[in-house]
């Protein structure tokens, strides 16, 4: 599991250098900062991907959302979604909660086409006493 978690870290890390405009990899929601990003499945170790039962695949890809305080601490929150290509055609977001050494993140598959522009809609409940959160946000995928 390290290794996942150094992976989406590099991913996350590396998203701001290939930013145009006002693309940002974290959404401000009062105390909280709410990261995301997609990226193709083929960007983990096989290892990796088998020890943590993630199908890998040219046309496969992985969003992934982590609620961190602004201390930077991670914190758990309930999160669903969708996916939708430029024919408004949908898929379900599945997350798969991930904890490890006080990071907690989520991830969720999808499938898509080569040069596909997919526009992500994703509500994060991080406190049962407000509102989720609504996120949206567009990546062009391509195979590798």
């Amino acid at each position: 599991m390290k290794y996942l978690l150094l992976v989406i870290s590099f991913m996350s890390l590396a998203l701001p250098m290939a930013a145009v405009g006002d693309d940002k990899v974290y959404k401000q929601d009062g105390d909280n900062k709410i990261f995301f990003s997609a990226f193709n499945s083929t960007f983990i170790d096989p290892d990796v991907a088998v020890a943590n039962q993630i199908v890998r695949g040219k046309d496969k890809g992985l969003v992934n959302i982590a609620v961190v305080l602004d201390s930077g601490t991670g914190k758990p929150a309930v999160i669903t979604g969708n996916v939708y290509n430029i024919f408004q055609m949908s898929q379900a977001l599945e997350f798969v909660e991930i904890r490890e050494q006080g990071a907690v993140y989520y991830l969720a598959p999808f499938e898509f086409e080569n040069e596909d522009f997919l526009t992500f809609k994703i509500s994060v409940r991080s406190d049962p006493n407000k509102p989720s959160y609504k996120l949206k946000f567009q990546k062009k995928m391509y195979h590798d």
